[in-house]
């Protein structure tokens, strides 16, 4: 027997990877930027290792570690990449029997639309390294990102089929298609399929750590827009209609809990960035959730203590992310036990 392990359960680590100078964070123009760029992520990397340990891939571990003031907990670690966003192209964490295997899928940059190649690697080179230590690793020739995908832990996936069922990926399978490679390789019995609901300015076609989460296996975190001018209106109204008709394996409705709508965010170019309060990251001890600026982070503060009274509520400001855009659980994966 084989499940998907949940955010919530024992995690033995968590996986970040830095900007540099060869990654889209580096503007030759701006000197300044990718400074700017790597502010978010030492804060994330603080956040996590206060409790657990953080390894941060980088391409230069020296000069990382001297930008923090403690190091505790993290460990730096060389290896090329082409971006930041290692949720999708991180571990995927599965239990297969009583033993926590490492899953590695194939990461082609949201259908091609980036390069990836070195991304796509860093799995294999990491496990060869022996820092994952005799955990096993199984390389999977099929493409899925680590955000297109919510587990309950006990074997239902939630996820879009907007972005599993994407031409881009795999050539675009079926929704049954995509439910037996699940269920072969995650060890998944069911799938809740989410046919509504974007992000402005996403490059992912819609991933779920986007738009809605399990917290725990009755309870589903998801964006509702409450402002009718606004652009996510429509879609995001018939996403919370879709939620609502979701059942538990027993029959009973799912917990719905809504995140707030963030106000619209712009970049340079008028271009709306994807600012989501979704893409909180669950670690052993704290939810660390992303703020963009806006009255709205107060909402989500307020929505994060009410539903983890036992953890700690750890706000870091994402703006800086999203210019790029993903956001906070977009830069992180963790590695369970």
């Amino acid at each position: 027997m084989k499940r998907m392990i949940a955010e919530w359960e024992k995690q033995r680590l968590v996986l970040l990877s830095f900007p540099h100078k060869e990654t889209d964070w580096h503007d030759p123009e701006d000197e300044k930027s990718l400074e700017e760029a790597l502010s978010p992520f030492i804060r994330i990397a603080q956040a996590i290792a206060y409790a657990e340990p953080v390894y941060i891939i980088c391409n230069d571990k020296q000069k990382i570690a001297d930008m923090f003031c403690s190091t505790r907990n993290m460990t730096f670690i060389e290896i090329p990449t082409n971006d930041t966003w290692i949720r999708d192209y991180g571990y995927i964490s599965i239990q297969e029997g009583d033993e926590v295997k490492l899953l590695d899928f194939t990461f082609d940059g949201w259908g091609g639309k980036f390069e990836a190649g070195l991304d796509n690697s860093v799995n294999t080179i990491l496990h060869k390294m022996g820092y994952m230590g005799t955990t096993p690793l199984e390389t999977i020739n099929f493409v899925l990102e680590g955000g297109s995908l919510e587990s309950d832990g006990e074997g239902t996936i939630l996820t879009t089929s907007e972005c599993l069922c994407n031409p881009n990926r795999n050539g675009g399978l079926s929704k049954e298609d995509v439910e037996a490679k699940l269920q072969e390789t995650l060890g998944t019995t069911r799938v809740l399929w989410l046919d509504h609901g974007y992000l402005a300015g996403d490059d992912t076609d819609s991933h779920i750590d986007t738009l809605a989460r399990f917290v725990n296996r009755d309870t589903i975190m998801y964006v509702k827009c409450d402002d009718q001018s606004d652009e996510h209106y429509d879609e995001l109204k018939k996403m919370e209609e879709q939620l609502q008709t979701f059942k538990m394996v027993d029959g009973t409705p799912y917990n719905l809990v809504a995140l707030p709508m963030s106000d619209a965010i712009y970049d340079e170019e008028g271009d709306r960035l994807p600012a989501t309060y979704a893409n909180f990251l669950i670690t052993n001890n704290a939810i660390i959730y992303p703020t963009y600026g806006t009255a709205q982070d107060k909402v989500a503060h307020e929505v994060f203590t009410s539903q983890f009274p036992n953890r700690e509520i750890i706000p870091v400001n994402c703006l800086k992310l999203i210019e790029q855009g993903g956001s906070l659980h977009c830069s992180t994966m963790q590695v369970a036990y």
